[in-house]
């Protein structure tokens, strides 16, 4: 068996997301499982190249992790031509920038979502990255959730007959940082800094929709900003000029209708942070994060609405776990290993930056149509 390091500059991790799901819980993760094994007797060895603006948070990183590498100079890191893969994961402002610096320096690249901050710039990537020949591919980690991985084997199978209906609930509260920390920085919440949550989250409702169900032929949606102050991490006080909710109604090829909230300003109260409920001629299903429950046509109920007497129902008992089947690893770091394996031994891969594009035009759709009060079709994208 033959090891093969692979050297992966990692741009962003010092902040959440960048650190915990794909530094710990998919590099470092594959590090500790032994590489990971191509099936040809090729082992690959990842190893990280820590890069960002904050000297003392990538050394205390690779101090922590026993990390070697790391810079705060991308232009060089990316001139390495022992660097093979380009993976970023900063804000979305300075994404796309980067990107086309990877690109020029032929690394194949790995990016999370949004590409870029408009649907021009998100193609513009695309076609340099076919242009130059390299691998590319968008984190699309919902894809990969157990509860939506159990959505699809339904889906799959048939369970649900037709499809006529997706309903979606995302969100949790956010708070201000007054009082209480935020639990997400504070960037998301100023436009002027790619922060909104239509930019971050209609992306990931794109591909899931896609992917799941169809794809999204038309957009209509409705933003607000509800909390319009927030304080940021010196506990100074700042004006959230970015959405911090949305409301949207997605038309998906097939006939089926999805609508899908989403806010940093709402309590949850339900199962999970994240919700789907699929209704069909046939049956029904709640997807969340893990779990996923059933309501065949054969055992749906008959309620009678009556106002008048207190519900004498359970209805959350009326409905059936679907088994997990199977074990699932971590979303992040299973779709690092398919990209990895497309890229080392040539293995089918369609979340790549021209997808990337889908999610960031219809995020764009979505802010027009709220600013202008309508409907918009969504075209299909090409380059």
């Amino acid at each position: 068996m033959t090891r093969k390091t692979v050297r992966i500059a990692m741009n962003g991790v010092t902040g959440r997301m960048g650190y915990r799901q794909h530094l710990v819980r998919s590099i470092l993760a594959l590090r500790e499982q032994g590489g990971l094994d191509l099936g040809d007797g090729d082992v690959l060895w990842p190893e990280p190249v820590l890069v960002g603006r904050r000297e003392h948070a990538l050394k205390a990183l690779a101090d922590q992790h026993g990390i070697e590498h790391w810079s705060t100079d991308l232009d060089a890191v990316l001139a390495d031509p022992t660097i093979d893969i380009y993976f970023d994961a900063q804000v979305t402002s300075a994404r796309e920038e980067a990107l086309k610096k990877a690109i020029a320096a032929g690394k194949h690249i790995y990016t999370e979502k949004p590409t870029a901050t408009g649907l021009d710039g998100a193609l513009g990537l695309a076609r340099l990255a076919n242009e130059a020949g390299i691998k590319h591919g968008v984190v699309q980690d919902k894809l990969f959730l157990p509860g939506l991985l159990k959505l699809k084997r339904l889906i799959d199978g048939g369970f649900f007959g037709r499809i006529l209906s997706v309903r979606g609930e995302f969100g949790y509260w956010v708070f201000e940082g007054d009082w209480q920390s935020a639990q997400r920085p504070s960037w998301n919440y100023r436009s002027e800094d790619g922060g909104g949550i239509v930019v971050d989250m209609f992306p990931h409702w794109e591909y899931v929709l896609h992917e799941l169900f169809g794809r999204v032929k038309s957009v209509q949606a409705l933003t607000a900003t509800h909390i319009p102050q927030r304080w940021d991490e010196q506990n100074k006080p700042y004006d959230a000029t970015a959405d911090d909710a949305a409301y949207g109604i997605f038309e998906l090829e097939g006939g089926a209708i999805a609508q899908i909230n989403s806010s940093w300003a709402v309590r949850v109260n339900r199962d999970e942070l994240v919700e789907f409920q699929v209704d069909g001629t046939e049956g029904s299903a709640v997807a969340g994060l893990r779990d996923c429950r059933v309501q065949h046509r054969s055992a749906t109920p008959k309620p009678v609405w009556n106002p008048d007497i207190p519900a004498t129902e359970v209805f959350r008992d009326q409905w059936q776990e679907v088994p997990d089947n199977t074990e699932f690893d971590n979303g992040f770091k299973a779709q690092w290993e398919l990209f990895l394996r497309h890229v080392y031994a040539d293995a089918p891969y369609h979340w790549d930056l021209l997808a990337g594009a889908r999610g960031v035009q219809l995020a764009e759709l979505g802010l027009k149509s709220s600013a202008e009060g309508r409907r918009f079709d969504v075209p299909e994208v090409s380059l």
